[in-house]
């Protein structure tokens, strides 16, 4: 995956002796502070650096120059080699997890977090989950155990625990095997100074590994639903609901209420304490302002009917749902750090725009039309936003132009004067806007020259474009084609992003521009010329895909996977260590 290693060097760090030096001074310091200073922060723990014979650490060393280990189930680590040599150099080459020849307090909590790495939607055979409570049998069937053994089961702890930071920190999979315009780079993440300073030697290791976590309250919110619903998951085995042959109405019966009720109160859709008819067969009441929610959280037409769509959903299994939550986890783990700036968040199986603030609460949100999941799909990219266009022109892209203006105008010449359209040269100056004769036409077809959209209200852009440099040419703009955002599935575009209040989206993004209030925005957007605003400073943008949501009130949403990207993911993580990478960047173990 990405390079998040830097290659430091061992000197800066103190030898074993050393260290051991300090560690004991720290704690004899300590003892002295504490009675006749106020009362303090907790100590760390300082426990001793576990030393090695000469024989113990050329054994060390040459697990590091090779860097596989017989034992672990992925014994090659060469990628974490770096990060590897620098921890053991720093406690010259001395164990780090053992004393005593027992392992410490650190080791056991650690080993319990790679135990139970699907709390956080990893796997835990990746960091050899099961294989821990075997090693540590061994250690103590063993009295004393052989050095040999005990570098062993060193290294493979330092091995997992670097894996598992790091995956928790970024993800498993290269976001550029699916996205090759996302460039949400991590900055370099220091595994050995981390796991130094922070695991073996840190007072609280589950709040060190919160820190690792991306710092998203949305990721945080979608670890606490995953353990919810795999919780619910062990409690519920019931069979699917009956799908009847005709849509259920409010009013009509449906045989199998008292299942639905049991399937709405499980998933949260229906309150504990709701009231339900006395009729068992007749839908009604709060079951039909159940449904209704359920379907809001799941994308579809809140309208309280029961059809097949509805059914589908509410018959789809669990194990589906967590799969999607752990997917999101993973995107989310992809998204660059960007604390303390406010940023607008396009999701795409959502149909949604966010925007949050800096302090990661959401401000404003909206829906928006998304490219077709067949032809013309929306990429996942970071950019920033820099300009607002007010009545912009709408330069037809190439492809469109081609494929669908020339067979327009082949039916009708008068076409592109009758929608407002003209024909430029490459210096994109006027060369006709009228009918379009047979010599045009062929130069349109063969494309020499272009059609472009005059700026006005019947223009596919709408009277607002907000400009993102991208490889793509996607950017977000209004559409007078409003009434498709009252559809609960938008993939209408041609890729580009329409949203459904350009007002209130300008107003946000113009909000450091002095003068800019909503009015000044309605009267240049009805105005008669185009004008180009530059932002006051650059708002980063992610156009992301996250099946699985989890708002700030804590409400699980789920959406259909429109572009099929969850599966490809799910594919390269399901085949397992070394995950898929994009070409060129580095291997991932």
């Amino acid at each position: 995956m990405r390079n998040k290693f830097p290659k430091t060097g061992c000197p800066r760090h103190a030898s074993a002796s050393l260290v051991l030096v300090i560690l004991l001074s720290f704690a004899a310091t300590n003892s002295r502070s504490r009675q006749t200073a106020k009362p303090a922060q907790p100590a760390k723990p300082a426990y001793a650096i576990e030393a090695l014979t000469p024989d113990g650490q050329a054994r060390l060393r040459t697990i590091l120059d090779e860097a596989k280990l017989g034992g672990l189930r992925r014994p090659d680590f060469s990628p974490y080699k770096t990060p590897l040599v620098e921890f053991y150099c720093s406690t010259g080459y001395s164990l780090a997890w053992t004393f005593h020849s027992k392992p410490t307090p650190q080791a056991l909590a650690m080993i319990r977090v790679l135990e139970n790495a699907d709390a956080e939607g990893l796997v835990p055979a990746d960091y050899d989950g099961r294989r821990w409570a075997n090693r540590i049998a061994a250690l103590d069937r063993a009295g004393q155990p052989a050095q040999a053994d005990m570098v062993q089961f060193d290294v493979a702890l330092t091995v997992s625990s670097m894996r598992y930071i790091s995956d928790l920190h970024s993800g498993r999979v290269d976001p550029r095997l699916f996205h090759p315009g996302f460039g949400g780079e991590h900055p370099p993440y220091d595994l050995a100074q981390f796991l130094r300073e922070r695991i073996i030697h840190g007072p609280d290791i589950e709040a060190a590994l919160e820190e690792a976590e991306p710092p998203l309250p949305a990721y945080r919110r979608s670890v606490q639903a995953l353990d919810r619903y795999q919780k619910l998951a062990r409690e519920y085995h019931g069979p699917p609901l009956p799908v009847p042959r005709k849509t259920v109405d409010p009013g009509d019966s449906y045989w199998a209420m008292p299942q639905l009720a049991y399937r709405l109160r499980l998933l949260g859709d229906l309150a504990p304490d709701a009231k339900i008819a006395p009729s068992r067969t007749v839908y009604q009441g709060s079951l039909v302002d159940a449904i209704k929610h359920f379907q809001r959280r799941h994308g579809l037409d809140s309208d309280g009917r029961i059809g097949p769509r509805t059914f589908r959903e509410l018959n789809t299994p669990l194990a589906h749902r967590i799969r999607q939550l752990r997917l999101s986890l993973e995107r989310l783990r992809w998204l660059p750090d960007a604390s303390g700036r406010a940023r607008i968040i396009v999701n795409i199986p959502e149909f949604r725009l966010h925007v949050v603030g800096k302090d990661r609460r959401q401000i404003l949100a909206m829906s928006v039309v998304v490219g077709k999941a067949r032809k013309y799909q929306t990429p996942v990219f970071a950019s920033a936003m820099r300009t607002v266009i007010f009545r912009p022109y709408w330069d037809v892209p190439i492809s469109i132009q081609e494929n669908e203006l020339v067979p327009d105008i082949q039916k009708d010449r008068g076409y592109l004067e009758k929608h407002g359209y003209e024909v430029v040269d490459r210096r994109r100056r006027v060369v006709s806007e009228g009918k379009v004769n047979a010599a045009l036409l062929e130069d349109l077809a063969s494309g020499t020259i272009f059609a472009r959209q005059k700026p006005g209200p019947g223009n596919s852009l709408g009277l607002i474009k907000f400009d993102l440099p991208n490889p793509f040419t996607v950017f977000l703009h209004g559409t007078p084609a409003t009434a498709l955002f009252s559809r609960p599935r938008r993939d209408f575009s041609h890729g580009c992003i329409r949203v459904e209040d350009p007002v209130a989206l300008a107003a946000w993004v113009l909000r450091d521009n002095p003068g800019w209030t909503p009015d000044r925005i309605r009267q240049a957007m009805n105005g008669d010329r185009t004008l180009a605003v530059n932002l006051a400073k650059p708002i980063p943008i992610l156009i992301v895909y996250r099946t699985a949501v989890v708002a700030e009130n804590g409400e699980v949403r789920f959406f259909r996977d429109i572009y099929g990207l969850d599966a490809k993911l799910e594919r390269a993580i399901a085949s397992g260590r070394p995950y898929s990478q994009a070409a060129g960047s580095g291997t991932r173990y």
